[in-house]
């Protein structure tokens, strides 16, 4: 895949991204990045996230966090589950459980870990793990706003479709303008 960037005013503290498929078409549920040069990348102690199983399915599908962030895994299901990632970022299990696991799972490297269910095969989900504190998911019309300092930045936009191992598509970016991302196939 590609990415292609197109420019539109706004103001530099509110920057407006717009992510599209490969076809043209809004894309809900990317993960969005902006590097910005000579900020923390680290999530203190404090910083926490939940990753929920509701209805038998990973609540939100994609969660995107800082490194360092602590996750939790409440389970809102009457079932019990028995959750997992062998993904190279975070390995960790939570054997069978119900309500919310005593300790969280500390994500401490970038990257994207696929969580599984070892008693719902069909359950999958994804926490993408950045080293920045300016990130979201594009809501159900592909778009996300954040707050950015003034400059020139990196934006970096990652799907489920690109698999874990990709960290991504990613190009600058100037603020003071409205962003398009389309995400082209190679």
């Amino acid at each position: 895949m590609a990415l292609s960037l197109y420019g539109a005013s706004a103001l530099a503290a509110n920057l407006s991204i717009q992510v599209l498929g490969d076809n043209g078409q809004s894309l809900a549920g990317a993960a969005v990045a902006v590097f910005v040069k000579g900020v923390k990348a680290t999530a203190g102690p404090e910083v926490t996230a939940d990753m929920a199983q509701k209805n038998k399915a990973f609540s939100p599908t994609l969660r995107v966090v800082q490194t360092g962030t602590s996750v939790n895994f409440p389970n809102f299901d009457t079932v019990r589950h028995h959750v997992y990632s062998f993904s190279p970022v975070k390995t960790f299990e939570i054997k069978l459980y119900a309500g919310t696991p005593a300790a969280p799972v500390i994500f401490d490297k970038p990257g994207t870990a696929t969580l599984g269910c070892n008693i719902h095969d069909r359950m999958l989900g994804y926490i993408h793990v950045v080293d920045t504190p300016y990130f979201g998911v594009t809501d159900s019309s592909g778009r996300l706003t954040l707050d950015l300092p003034s400059g020139e930045h990196r934006v970096r936009v990652w799907t489920p479709a690109m698999g874990e191992a990709s960290a991504g598509q990613e190009q600058g970016l100037k603020t003071g303008q409205d962003v398009v991302i389309r995400l082209n196939k190679p």
